[in-house]
């Protein structure tokens, strides 16, 4: 946006930013930053629905949207510091799944209220001399805004005025980590932290709730809540990165080939995360028809070998241990699989010969499981291996969250295999999983990979490096 700086034009754009949201957005982000916004029709859409808020039409919306597609800077930190700006005695609770990453955002937005630019649309807020928490600060209206985890405690805090217009809002950005989302556990947590604590944070029943998100599973808050799990009537915007008509939502930020390369990736992450339409795993997260096979080792690869331990002795767990090389391409090469049943002192016998063929070239590492008896039984473990390079680790995440770096790898065809007679339990446990009889081998390749590739780069990374390929290419037509 080119803005001259005459007085009559100045007035007419502080007007208009005071008086339209989308329009303030825009303006105080190029305040701010320095340049234009690279504003999308999505950002128009989100900002329309939450105006409907502003104007009392709408008490609970739900938008859904991919990662990192602006939600958060519209519907938290830009919604209440404009918010405030028309009625600087709102209260406002935020929360998010970690309580560091909404003071951040509330941190954000006490800075944008703070901007001069802000202070010449908005001369009548003013912040308190002792508001310089990130996740408390207060306005000397009395408004309010208090940020939070989603789990934690609200104690002493309410939000919204008991009054006819807007007074503030619960606004909830991603209450589920994206890792324990698959984990029954976590998720009923964030549903009962929802009905135990949000609910009873409203200081008036017309105080709205914003929940905006991306899909994680079926029955994260925002399934839930769609589906009448608190028996109230909820406004949604759903907006999957691919359209309906095959159109990218936001092409400018990802274009149709990426998405399209990504969804053949990670067909499960997609599904939720960007589709906005979680499916239940049901087998089709590895597509082990992409992983060629071949009949000799490159020389001087590196390479990990990591162990799955059986969880039981005699209920038909396997203990696996998965040999995982890195080509000089950047491809990964699936080396050799050792299965056994057996007890401790088979585990350990198994454990101990197979470093040795391996030698000290090769990596081991083992699980540790939570506890002292788990870190003893590691310590044990690393202390015979001793001249081996040897690292035990805990066991973070479920099965599927750990796999979905492997699996989008051999999705892609990055993943060769070298000619044995384990191809066919390998292929078997992908072709099933997670819902096969045994994914003991997946568990070993995931952690193997992990270890190799540092995390095997999930598909936010392997978005991003399909866009910088999809750049590159353009550049070179």
């Amino acid at each position: 946006m080119n803005f001259s700086e005459t007085e009559k034009e100045n007035a007419a754009v502080l007007a208009r930013a005071e008086n339209g949201f989308y329009f303030f957005t825009r303006w105080m982000f190029l305040q701010q930053r320095g340049f234009v916004w690279q504003q999308a029709a999505h950002h128009l859409a989100i900002c329309k629905a939450l105006m409907r808020v502003y104007r009392g039409e709408c008490k609970r919306l739900i938008i859904n949207i991919p990662p990192r597609y602006s939600k958060t800077e519209l519907a938290v930190v830009n919604f209440m510091a404009w918010t405030l700006g028309k009625h600087p005695d709102a209260e406002f609770i935020h929360a998010s799944y970690s309580s560091r990453l909404a003071s951040n955002n509330s941190y954000a937005c006490r800075n944008l209220v703070m901007h001069e630019e802000y202070a010449r649309i908005f001369p009548q807020v003013e912040l308190r001399d002792d508001s310089k928490a990130k996740d408390e600060w207060r306005t000397t209206a009395g408004g309010c805004v208090y940020a939070t985890g989603a789990g934690g405690t609200i104690t002493g805090y309410g939000a919204g005025k008991l009054r006819d217009g807007f007074g503030g809002a619960i606004i909830i950005d991603d209450p589920h980590k994206a890792d324990e989302s698959t984990s029954d556990v976590m998720r009923q947590n964030v549903l009962d932290w929802f009905q135990n604590t949000v609910e009873s944070r409203k200081n008036s029943p017309h105080t709205p709730i914003i929940l905006i998100m991306q899909r994680l599973h079926q029955s994260d808050l925002s399934g839930w809540l769609l589906d009448g799990g608190n028996g109230e009537k909820w406004d949604h915007v759903c907006l999957p990165a691919i359209a309906d008509d095959g159109a990218a939502l936001w092409p400018e930020k990802h274009c149709i080939e990426v998405l399209r390369q990504m969804q053949s990736a990670a067909p499960y992450v997609f599904s939720g995360q960007y589709q906005q339409c979680p499916a239940p795993a049901e087998g089709g997260i590895f597509k082990p028809d992409n992983i060629a096979v071949v009949d000799a080792i490159p020389a001087g690869i590196q390479m990990v070998r990591a162990w799955d331990f059986a969880a039981t002795l005699n209920g038909g767990d396997w203990t696996v241990g998965g040999k995982i090389g890195k080509l000089s391409d950047g491809r990964c090469l699936i080396v050799d699989v050792v299965r056994l049943q057996g007890g401790p002192d088979d585990v350990r016998a198994a454990l101990k010969n197979t470093a040795d063929r391996d030698t000290n070239r090769v990596r081991v590492r083992i699980p540790q499981d939570p506890g002292q008896a788990g870190k003893a039984q590691a310590a044990s473990m690393v202390k015979m291996l001793a001249g081996y390079s040897v690292v035990a680790l805990p066991v973070s995440g479920d099965k599927i969250t750990r796999a979905e770096p492997f699996a989008a790898q051999v999705n892609i065809g990055n993943v060769v295999m070298l000619r044995a007679e384990w191809n066919m339990h390998v292929v078997g446990e992908m072709r099933m999983f997670p819902n096969g009889t045994h994914d003991d081998i997946i568990d070993a390749l995931s952690d193997a990979f992990s270890e190799l590739f540092g995390g095997g780069g999930g598909p936010e990374a392997l978005l991003e490096h399909y866009r910088r390929q999809f750049e590159a290419g353009e550049k070179k037509e």
